[in-house]
């Protein structure tokens, strides 16, 4: 393994200095039931805040990712390439060897202290996910949780893990002093394709359990319809089922994002295709022709149909940037003749 390759910023790109030595590296297993046939990589790391380069599609510019590779073993995820730093396998080995940055608390907390930080919005779960099993053992949102409330910087969060429940006082905290988003990612409800794509997450009506807690706590929670899966999940009786129950859960927005296919993640989802679904593949070979996403007017198709569904039973697409609150009743509201309609924005998300 080439743990030299492991820089501040190769969640998103190759940078020269290495964010750790091989000589901080504890290997350990554990033999029990939740992680049989799981190795995790301790290490102590230099840096957690990480910058998202300048040419990213994502609409923020720091993260902070206490974990690489995931447990949830979804075949899609884009993260996978990362492990290829690594010399590690970008399929099982994504999914079984589990880098944890055991110091990040402390780290995030003198980064937060240091006088060239200016209190900016930092993204978590957008590489892999903070909420996976591992964080059950290792519990390091806690800290880093209790170091962005400590602070009032705004963060948000985007997860598939039931876990996050855990910390909700923490999280109620946090949003009295400061902006704090919430999405639970789903993006499809057929409970045998979810088993096989996504075969180490919570199952998606738990996931909308989070929603509901979440909202029933008064914290806004919005559900990032991720990934809507082409001829699998993209049917309009299918969609119209997802955002029903989306809806349904409370959620204070929702948003798709259609399957895209970066190097690494493109390969194992192919074989998984193949395997699974062998006569869509040649469908998926000239949809995905042009590269890693669908397109332009596939991509509309589906964000028009999901967002005239999500007017249809009250909710909204999510704004960039926006933490979720839980949307204002209509006896709420102002009414009067200065009141304007204002349109809901469009832009597709990924917080």
């Amino acid at each position: 393994m080439r743990w030299e390759n492991l820089t501040p910023d190769s969640e998103h790109s190759r940078a020269d200095a290495a964010l750790f030595g091989a000589e901080a590296v504890t290997t350990r297993t554990f033999d029990t039931p939740e992680f049989r046939g799981i190795t995790f990589h301790e290490i102590r790391a230099r840096s957690i805040v990480n910058r998202v380069p300048g040419a990213s599609r994502m609409p923020f510019e720091w993260t902070v990712n206490p974990y690489r590779g995931c447990t949830h073993a979804c075949v899609y995820c884009f993260a996978r390439k990362t492990h290829s730093y690594l010399d590690l396998d970008t399929g099982l080995g994504f999914d079984s060897q589990i880098v944890v940055k055991v110091n990040a608390p402390e780290l995030l907390r003198r980064r937060l202290t240091s006088r060239s930080w200016q209190g900016e919005h930092i993204a978590m779960g957008t590489n892999v996910d903070c909420y996976q099993r591992a964080e059950g053992r290792y519990r390091l949102m806690p800290g880093i949780l209790a170091a962005l409330r400590d602070h009032a910087n705004p963060f948000s969060i985007l997860t598939k893990g039931t876990l996050i429940l855990r910390d909700l006082d923490l999280l109620r905290q946090a949003a009295e002093v400061t902006d704090v988003g919430i999405s639970v990612s789903v993006g499809f409800t057929d409970e045998a394709l979810w088993r096989t794509v996504e075969p180490g997450t919570p199952a998606p009506e738990r996931r909308l359990d989070v929603v509901r807690a979440l909202a029933g706590q008064g914290i806004g929670c919005g559900v990032l319809m991720a990934p809507v899966i082409p001829f699998l999940s993209d049917r309009p009786e299918q969609l119209r089922a997802t955002v029903r129950v989306i809806a349904a859960a409370g959620a204070a927005s929702v948003t798709p994002l259609v399957l895209h296919l970066r190097p690494g993640a493109r390969e194992w989802f192919m074989s998984w295709l193949a395997r699974h679904h062998p006569h869509l593949v040649n469908r998926y070979e000239r949809l995905y022709a042009e590269g890693a996403y669908a397109p332009k007017w596939y991509q509309r198709r589906v964000t028009r149909q999901v967002h005239e569904l999500a007017q249809e039973y009250g909710i909204g697409p999510a704004r960039a940037g926006m933490p979720r609150r839980v949307r204002a009743s209509e006896s709420d509201r102002p009414t009067g003749p200065t009141d304007s309609p204002v349109a809901e924005p469009t832009q597709l998300t990924l917080l």
